[in-house]
């Protein structure tokens, strides 16, 4: 915490102290966390962290609102793949490689665990017993597992929607996390988590309302640079659903551009899903944030009341970036693309970054010639009924030798 300078409401300017559990300015508005970049450019370099052995999320300590000494979740979080392949450039039409990130390979399979590493820490900095939130499912299994590698010393209550895959709920059990399934949807699981901590004072994880969590989100994009060697790309594509991922990759890109690590800040393109876009429809039309429906199969961004829409849209203006939206069909195949050319299995969510990317070529948003990377934020294997959608089925034959070259002479 040494180089966190205050908590600052994005509405109202006020400043606060950096406590542990305090979530929301009075006046509603989100609070953000700000450094002392100067102490920092004097303390800490790219140097330093070329000579930093730890290879986690944890090696960007300097940039994270967590005390040196505080204890953090074993599970080794971040250091994930970037993979560049030409041969996913070539299927869009593009000249230039496009470079992956794979955060489905964290511990339990999503992007998403960034954030509860840092709420664990914070929720024991603050004393808590039990920590809780709300999720379609990724956030949910990141703070249940989190929690349980703390080996008993915190509980996780998690809400989840009735639509939540039945990988996420398996998760959440094997980990051991009191799992409350609501029978509606998101924003019915937001509203009860919500009333549950205010009743019964757990620590809440909930993204869109702790500013530390953004924090532990940012680390993606501050590996994504430093594995470039801060030669940052034109455009960085993402999906975006209560719109806490992408606000955090922007602030991140706002950390190593104070600190003089790279010299340029890509353009941010934010991927919703049509059949749930409310922030989408909010910064095309510049108007007040509508609630919608949750009408997609990518049940990680199917959020129809965003609670992070301010900081999304922000950090997309602020890079001079876009938004586009595409539809399930647009994301199954973006799942086969991922999968056929660069061996990465992503769930609906996550494939609907490449998918976002295609549609944003193919209308001229992006230029076929731009250097562009993508984050993949969820493991396929967190929804097998939707990637057998995308997949198709197998070949089924006898254990007969003659059928079996029949059917290979006659394709």
């Amino acid at each position: 915490m040494r180089y966190v300078k205050d908590l600052h409401c994005i509405s109202c300017d006020r400043q606060y102290s950096p406590d542990p559990d305090r979530y929301l300015c009075p006046c509603g508005g989100l609070l953000e966390v700000r450094y002392d970049y100067e102490l920092l450019k004097q303390e800490w370099d790219r140097d330093s962290l070329a000579d930093n052995s730890d290879y986690s999320m944890w090696r960007y300590l300097p940039l994270l609102p967590v005390g040196p000494f505080s204890r953090r979740s074993p599970l080794r979080t971040g250091w994930t793949p970037l993979y560049k392949s030409g041969a996913l450039a070539r299927a869009m039409g593009m000249k230039e490689p496009v470079w992956v990130k794979d955060d489905g390979v964290n511990p339990t399979g999503s992007l998403k665990d960034r954030a509860s590493a840092v709420a664990v820490v914070k929720a024991a900095e603050a004393g808590a017993k039990i920590v809780a939130c709300s999720s379609t499912g990724n956030a949910a299994s990141s703070l249940a597992g989190n929690v349980a590698s703390l080996g008993g010393s915190m509980k996780a209550v998690i809400f989840v929607p009735a639509r939540a895959p039945q990988g996420k709920v398996a998760q959440l059990l094997i980990y051991g996390a009191k799992v409350i399934s609501v029978q509606g949807n998101y924003r019915e699981a937001f509203e009860l988590s919500a009333a549950a901590i205010k009743r019964w004072g757990w620590y809440n994880r909930n993204a869109a309302i702790n500013p530390y969590l953004v924090e532990g989100k940012k680390t993606v994009v501050l590996e994504l640079a430093e594995q470039l060697g801060w030669h940052m790309p034109d455009w960085l594509v993402l999906s975006v659903g209560d719109g806490c991922t992408i606000a955090g990759v922007g602030k991140g890109l706002q950390d190593l551009k104070e600190l003089g690590f790279i010299d340029k800040v890509p353009r941010l393109l934010g991927v919703q899903a049509s059949g749930c876009a409310p922030i989408y429809d909010s910064f095309c039309s510049g108007n007040q944030l509508v609630p919608a429906e949750e009408n997609t199969m990518a049940d990680s961004i199917a959020v129809g009341v965003p609670r992070n829409p301010q900081k999304a849209m922000c950090q997309v203006r602020n890079s001079l970036g876009n938004m586009v939206t595409v539809s399930d069909d647009e994301i199954l195949e973006a799942m086969r693309l991922l999968g056929r050319t660069c061996g990465v299995f992503a769930e609906p969510a996550a494939a609907a970054s490449v998918a976002g990317l295609v549609r944003a070529v193919n209308q001229g948003l992006v230029g076929r010639e731009s250097q562009v990377a993508v984050i993949s934020t969820g493991n396929g294997l967190k929804d097998i009924a939707n990637a057998l959608k995308a997949a198709g089925e197998p070949l089924r034959v006898a254990p007969d030798i003659d059928q079996l070259a029949g059917i290979f002479e006659e394709g």
